[in-house]
């Protein structure tokens, strides 16, 4: 496969080294990735053969979670770990439904907050922020937060595949509970994460020890990931693997086998 077009990253931007927000993009089949970023998928492949319909499992969770905040009437949403812009994104999503609806994207990533600080140039109501999720006053404070989102409303908070690189277990515990506490009653928090369990510890700990070249991870168990929802009330079906949480035909992605989809997603909604 021929190198793709490098002018949406900036010159200081390594493309030898596989990026977390990159590896993503390609498994959902988009552009903004590189030779180094196709390989680590292609290891990634080889200990989850799925890896690529569980991505497209998980964009589909994602999407499905926003319908269900638009058809509640949610019309502003705060997106952390956003990556980068690819198709399903939260504000074409919830536009769908309320075409006025406001969304702050926050990433940690240079590359992410420059590519989509030019896509979104001309999308009103709808910006990106840099921030990390380990400092969340920092996010809930920041000015731009404040202009787009009126934190005395219910809002949707998402935050998918991003705590499993939080790897301080007390940290990503704190960070959930400050975000938690600092929205309005009848707001909604999505999120996904990575899935510990013992029947695949072996490919788990390989998978990892092969991502330490773009970031570090660390997948935590069934009743940590709970408790990164402390302080909601779970939607049905709860804390289920992607395919799971509300399929809506019976050819869903995954829906065969949705023991390929390695991590839990779920939904939340504040007393």
């Amino acid at each position: 496969m021929s190198e793709r077009n490098d002018s949406w990253v900036g010159a200081s931007t390594s493309l030898d080294r596989p990026n977390p927000a990159r590896i993503y993009d390609y498994l959902l089949g988009g552009h903004h990735n590189f030779a180094a970023d196709r390989a680590a998928v292609e290891k990634m492949i080889e200990i989850f053969p799925h890896a690529a319909e569980g991505a497209a499992a998980q964009r589909a969770f994602l999407r499905r979670a926003i319908d269900l905040f638009t058809a509640e009437g949610i019309d502003q949403f705060l997106d952390i770990g956003s990556g980068l812009p690819t198709a399903g994104n939260v504000h074409d999503l919830a536009r769908t439904t309320i075409p006025d609806a406001r969304v702050v994207y926050v990433d940690i990533d240079p590359v992410v907050i420059a590519h989509s600080s030019r896509m979104l140039s001309d999308v009103p109501g709808v910006t990106i922020i840099e921030g990390d999720v380990r400092r969340p006053l920092e996010i809930l404070e920041h000015e731009e937060v404040r202009e787009f989102l009126d934190f005395d409303r219910p809002l949707a908070l998402t935050m998918t595949s991003l705590f499993h690189f939080v790897v301080d277990d007390e940290l990503a515990f704190r960070s959930t509970a400050t975000l938690i506490d600092a929205i309005a009653s009848g707001s909604y928090v999505a999120m996904s994460h990575g899935l510990r369990e013992e029947r695949n510890r072996e490919e788990m700990e390989k998978a990892q020890d092969d991502y330490k070249a773009a970031a570090s991870t660390k997948v935590r168990s069934r009743a940590e990931i709970a408790r990164l929802f402390d302080g909601l009330e779970l939607l049905e079906p709860g804390l289920v693997r992607a395919p799971l949480w509300r399929p809506e035909a019976p050819d869903d992605l995954l829906l065969d086998n949705p023991e390929a989809y390695t991590a839990l997603v779920g939904v939340g909604r504040k007393p």
